[in-house]
């Protein structure tokens, strides 16, 4: 039997455990790792079963490419040769920019790094983006402008030391589980919990204020609860005056006849007292922690609201010591080292600005090219429109699979038919592989060497524990077969080891963070030297950009609101036992086992208005399609509003939402649209 140490491959949390491997090279359990300090010898259901999917049979192993309407196997030179064949003949006829790569939150740092470099130093285009985009762009854009870093500012282990915890847009137990364990512990060990969420999840159950405020108001109820604070002189003055700029323009906002509570109550719905109870709370904490999710980004006006949680952090001084600050959650297991890597239009590595003419001679010394382009490129959701409108003309999809995890199903799947050339590089034929030109058979994490960084920015291995099933690749062996065969020869890399060597070599954030060093335990990112023991909590003294700055934010109102023909409210999400695109998940059978098939949450009282019954097949429908789900009758939801997982396939609530976009991330609003629903047949 063989112990191999290595990363979940599901969410952020960034859990270790090992993979227990038979002398038949099969992967037959795993034993969570007591050495972590972020898992401490527990895993959630989906950790305890992320090994099933590995050697599944319905895994790719071979290219393969689409002659005549149908997919045959060819060899990996034949189809390296035809990927780089194709897009330097796209390249020639439209631009550069006429290309487009997806790369991928589910696959390593180092595999990151050789995509975002691949196309800006081979085809030179700054077109390279991930689903961040569809999770927390907002993030990275609201927090930078507030402190100057995207990130969570605080470790995992802080959520035990807080003496508030205010969850807002985050279903913690069900998305994050081990870290909403932690919440629950803190609960019991005397902390209070603050949940804002119009469903009644398990930590509002749990919540000492439980704030049900309607769908894409969080600006209001944040803003409203900000002139509580002043108006009743809460604020910390002596960290706003030491360490903020602008509190004034904030100030002249939110205390603005219409941010009252009572006002705010008329739009979020929220009682006017409620506002208040929660308001004093936070302020009067010793320690008050801030942690959402996708409830706050995924909106057009997700950065309003990633800023709005800043400003309630700086307010009241919440930010900079254990038990504080503001912390995203991130969904995937790599999405925060997708973005740290540059895997996005308009940084690279280490959040350095494409558009920065000295950043652009490191990198073109580093990587030994003439010019690197300095405009910024297409997001994952504007490259999708310009491939609707024919002006992205090839896709390279590395791990993803916007089939279902983009807004508009319909118009994605409208827009990758229209593309000269479609390249998907995946472990398994996902509906977005299906419309494909060339397939490229990717490992999985247990395959591979390399490094994860979790939500609290922490560098941690990625150990191979099989060989790679049939003719499968590992993701950065395929990305440097493709540079070379591009006439690109800096990509000849033995290992993994020699990418994040180069990495350090770039990145100032990453500059100490070493795989001798990460080789236990891990580092959390800025770790600027081979000294440096990595920074558990940002902004201690001082804020990255040096003063942390207000941005006064009104309230915009979501796009499209419920009316006579669509009068419910559509949001979506996760289930606990489900995952992301279901890629993995649905092909573990405990996991598929629990919850099998789509489904949509809706208020008793709606339900027997449309004499719709637990468990019986409807129609869900918005302007843009259909879809069929089983109800689930359940007062989680309040009346008027509808909940639809996006995990599955045959009944893809995607295929409903909306592609309107925030302004400033270019962030799908995925949880909120109007929508109707009726009984099947």
């Amino acid at each position: 039997m063989k112990r191999v140490l290595t990363t979940c491959p599901y969410c952020g949390t960034g859990c270790n455990f090992y993979l227990m491997v038979d002398d038949g090279d099969k992967i037959i359990g795993v034993v969570p790792s007591t050495e972590n300090v972020v898992n401490k010898g527990q895993l959630c259901i989906k950790g305890w079963n992320s090994f099933q999917f590995v050697q599944h049979p319905d895994r790719l192993t071979h290219p393969l490419v689409r002659r005549n309407g149908a997919f045959e196997r060819i060899s990996w030179e034949e189809a390296i040769r035809a990927v780089v064949g194709k897009l330097k003949d796209i390249q020639a006829a439209h631009g550069n920019d006429a290309i487009a790569f997806f790369s991928s939150a589910k696959t390593t740092n180092e595999e990151n790094y050789l995509m975002m470099k691949l196309a800006r130093a081979v085809f030179k285009t700054n077109n390279i983006d991930h689903c961040a985009r569809l999770c927390h762009s907002s993030t990275v854009t609201g927090l930078t402008g507030a402190f100057g870093s995207g990130a969570m500012t605080n470790s995992i282990s802080c959520v035990e030391e807080a003496d508030v915890i205010f969850v807002i847009g985050s279903n913690t137990t069900e998305q994050h589980p081990l870290i909403g364990s932690r919440v629950i512990k803190a609960k019991r060990n005397g902390a209070k919990l603050v949940v804002a969420d119009n469903r009644t999840i398990r930590l509002a159950r749990m919540a000492d204020v439980h704030i049900r405020h309607k769908n894409g108001t969080d600006v209001v109820l944040l803003n409203a609860m900000m002139q509580v604070i002043i108006a009743e002189g809460l604020e910390n003055r002596t960290f706003i005056e030491a360490r903020t700029e602008s509190y004034d323009k904030l100030k002249d906002t939110v205390l603005n006849p219409k941010y009252s509570p009572e006002r705010a109550s008329l739009v979020t719905g929220v009682p006017a007292d409620q506002i208040r109870q929660a308001a004093r709370m936070i302020a009067q904490a010793p320690k008050a922690m801030i942690i959402y999710s996708m409830g706050i980004t995924q909106h057009s006006h997700g950065v309003d609201n990633v800023r709005s949680c800043a400003h309630l952090a700086m307010l009241t001084g919440q930010i900079g010591i254990s038990g504080t600050g503001v912390n995203p959650l991130r969904g995937q297991n790599n999405v925060q080292g997708a973005c740290d890597m540059g895997g996005i239009p308009d940084v690279y590595t280490g959040y350095q600005a494409v558009t920065d003419p000295d950043v652009r001679k490191k990198f073109e010394a580093a990587w030994h090219v003439d010019r690197l382009p300095g405009q910024v490129g297409e997001t994952v959701t504007t490259a999708i429109n310009g491939a609707h409108e024919g002006k992205i003309k090839a896709l390279y999809i590395m791990g993803e699979n916007p089939m279902i995890s983009d807004p508009d199903t319909r118009h994605v799947r409208e827009a990758l038919q229209n593309l000269d050339l479609l390249v998907v590089q995946d472990i398994f034929m996902t509906p977005t592989a299906e419309l494909a030109h060339i397939v490229l058979p990717g490992v999985t994490y247990a395959e591979k060497d390399g490094t994860f960084t979790s939500t609290e920015r922490r560098v941690q291995r990625v150990r191979k524990a099989i060989e790679p099933l049939g003719e499968s690749r590992p993701d950065w062996r395929i990305l440097c077969d493709v540079a070379r065969e591009a006439g690109y020869p800096h990509m000849a890399y033995q290992d993994p080891r020699q990418v994040m060597e180069e990495i350090n070599a770039l990145t100032p954030s990453y500059g100490g963070i070493t795989y001798d060093r990460i080789e236990k335990l891990g580092l959390q990112w800025p770790c600027p030297g081979p000294d440096h023991p990595g920074t558990p909590i940002l902004h201690r003294d001082r804020f990255t950009k040096g003063r942390g700055a207000f941005m006064a934010t009104e309230y915009r109102p979501s796009m499209e609101l419920p009316d006579a023909d669509y009068p419910f409210v559509l949001t979506t999400g996760r289930v606990f036992t489900q995952y992301h695109t279901g890629t993995m998940t649905r092909r573990t059978q405990l996991l598929e086992r629990e919850e099998p098939e789509a489904f949509v949450e809706i208020h008793p009282q709606s339900a027997k208005d449309l004499g719709i019954r637990n468990g019986e097949p409807v129609f869900v429908f918005t302007r843009r399609g259909e879809v069929q789900a089983k109800a689930r009758v359940t007062d989680v939801v309040p009346p008027g509003v509808l909940f639809m997982p996006f995990h599955f396939e045959e009944g893809s609530a995607n295929v409903l939402t909306n592609n309107v976009l925030d302004p400033l991330a270019k962030i799908p609003e995925f949880k909120v649209c109007a929508a109707n629903v009726r009984k099947s047949g």
